[in-house]
Parts: structure tokens; sequence; C-alpha cells
């Protein structure tokens, strides 16, 4: 396993901050970020009443337009989440380790549920891409791979980066993901597909003073999404901003 990045006091590393956008809707503590070219969908734990939600966004304006309850019993805790074709992919958790969870498929456009998956372990992030489901579990310490053109046929690796994931996408037939270091520090890796060696790592930092209601932590260490080079994340619970940033070239960055 690689070695932990040393402690990085910007923002993030080989990004420039571009612009923010308030998020105007009821959002809790916030978990999986995805976009589109008019959407933005942030799933979030109500933990007092213990149900989770994801809800989508206008783009350009910021206001909410629909939410949808994706709690199942015990399993209220919606992770990191990925949009494949006009899917949406979310894992929805018990609250602790090693417990369930269901990875469900909702349709984009009318956001009703196609399909959900049961996993006996806790899930938090997912990262799609055609047949292909990656999702990593409590802290991510393990990945589970799944094939979904061979009756969901599953396999598990160890993570090989000790960033714990909370959101991670299929960029470009790579792996990106973004998570926590420690409370004050994150990271988004770069992993190769299908041989899940870590290859490239940037360093965050943190928004602000980690406060008891989760509003402060690392950049990285809630939803994060990637268009080209242009890095989104948000990382306070609600009210919620979306940050945006603009990469570095990667053969510019820090390699691993």
């Amino acid at each position: 396993m690689s070695a932990a990045p040393d402690q990085f006091d910007g923002t993030i590393e080989h990004a420039r901050l571009l612009d923010t956008l308030q998020l105007e809707g009821e959002l809790f503590h916030v978990q999986g970020l995805e976009l589109d070219s008019r959407r933005i969908w942030v799933t979030s734990v109500d933990q007092e009443n213990r149900k989770g939600y994801i809800h989508e966004f206008d783009r350009r304006t910021g206001k909410l337009r629909r939410r949808l309850e994706l709690t199942d019993g015990a399993k209220y805790h919606p992770g990191g989440i990925s949009i494949s074709g006009r899917s949406i992919w979310v894992p929805v958790a018990e609250m602790k380790p090693k417990s369930a969870a269901i990875l469900v498929e909702i349709d984009a456009d009318s956001l009703q549920i196609r399909r959900k998956i049961h996993v006996a372990d806790h899930l938090g992030c997912v990262a799609a891409s055609g047949r292909n489901l990656v999702a990593g579990n409590w802290d991510s310490e393990l990945l589970y791979i799944f094939d979904l053109g061979d009756n969901a046929r599953m396999r598990i690796v160890p993570n090989p980066s000790p960033t714990h994931y909370q959101d991670m996408k299929f960029v470009d037939g790579q792996l990106v993901a973004g998570g926590s270091l420690t409370l004050w520090s994150g990271a988004v890796d770069w992993i190769d597909w299908p041989s899940m060696k870590l290859r490239r790592t940037l360093r965050a930092g943190a928004i602000g003073p980690v406060r008891p209601l989760g509003r402060g932590g690392p950049y990285t260490g809630e939803g994060m999404a990637i268009e080209g080079r242009e890095l989104y994340v948000v990382p306070e619970d609600g009210p919620s901003r979306l940050f945006r940033f603009k990469l570095d070239d990667p053969h510019e960055s820090r390699s691993i």
C-alpha cells in the first residue's frame, strides 16, 4: 500500500478554483455528486430521522428541482454516486461497517428505480461504466467489482491507496476517486482499470475547521465529479456549495 501523502495546506493540488454555485434547497449530510449538462445530483443522509435522499438541482441556477427518498428499512445511508448512460447508481447502506447495502439503479430522467443489487457489506460509493461497477465498502478498505453482464458476478480487491473514498467515477478508461485521509486532509486518485494500480494522486486540504455537524473537513471528503479537466466537489453539508476547479495538465502533476 502506498504511503499517505504529506499534509497539504492548500485547496486541491494542481487545481485552480474557478467558481462556486450555491445549491438552493434542503440538503443534509452530503455524500455523493454527479452531473450532466443540465442537472446536478447530490445524495445526502438525514441522520436525525434516518432517511436518505437523492436531490436533483438545476445546473445553471442551483435551484432544487426534485428529490427521491432512498430509505430501505435499516438501510438509509446513500453514498457516492455515478451515472452511466441514462442510469444513476447509488449505494444505500446500513450506517455501520460490515453490515448490508443495496446498489440502486435509478433512471436519470424519471428518477424511477430500475433495479437493486443486494450486497452483504456496507457500501459507501460506486463507479459505473457500461457493464462494470466498482464499489467501496466502509472507508473503502475493499473494492467490490461487479460484472453486470454476468449476473452481477462479483470479486473483491484491496484498495491500492490509503484514501478513504467517498465518491468515484470512471473517466477516460480509469477510475478517479476522491475521499479523505484525515479529518483535515484528502486526495483524488487515478487508478488504472482493470489492473487497479494506483497511478496518480492529488492532495487536498480542508475547507475549514471540522465542526460537530460536519461543515468542515477536506475539499474531497464528500461529493466529487469530474468532466475533462474540470473537477467538482461539494464538501459542505447543507446549505451546500458546488466548487468548480480547473486541473493542470496531468503531465505536469505529481505522479505515483
